[in-house]
Parts: C-alpha cells; sequence; structure tokens
C-alpha cells in the first residue's frame, strides 16, 4: 500500500534524505521517498499514517495527512 503525506520544512537533498531515513525507521515501512519541491514523501508498506507524521516531525519538519 502507498501512502503519501504532506512535509513542509525540507529546503535541500539532506533534508529529503533525513526525512525518508526517519520513515524507513517506521514498522511496516518497505520504502520511503521524500520530494522537497512537491512538499511530500510516499511510503509503500502498510503503516498507520499517524506514525509517520510522528517520525518526521520527530525529525524536526512539519507533516500531514
Amino acid at each position: 500500500m502507498s501512502t503519501t503525506i504532506s512535509v513542509t520544512g525540507m529546503t535541500c537533498e539532506h533534508c529529503e534524505q533525513r526525512v525518508a531515513e526517519a520513515l524507513a525507521e517506521v514498522s511496516g515501512v518497505a520504502s520511503a521517498t521524500a520530494d522537497r519541491e512537491a512538499e511530500a514523501a510516499t511510503v509503500e508498506g502498510d503503516v498507520d499514517s499517524a506514525d509517520l507524521v510522528a517520525a518526521v516531525e520527530d525529525a524536526g519538519y512539519e507533516a500531514s495527512v
């Protein structure tokens, strides 16, 4: 299952990588990508979107479903 969440605050490639890594650590995530220009992150896997938002916020960015 694919889930896309809105992410704001990413300004560079390092930010995208940090968000993707934070999402990848969430249980149930098979893969994760982040796109600063689209202000979004996409996750493949069976996971609760609230857990994804929490992971991104813990990494220092704003997120919403």
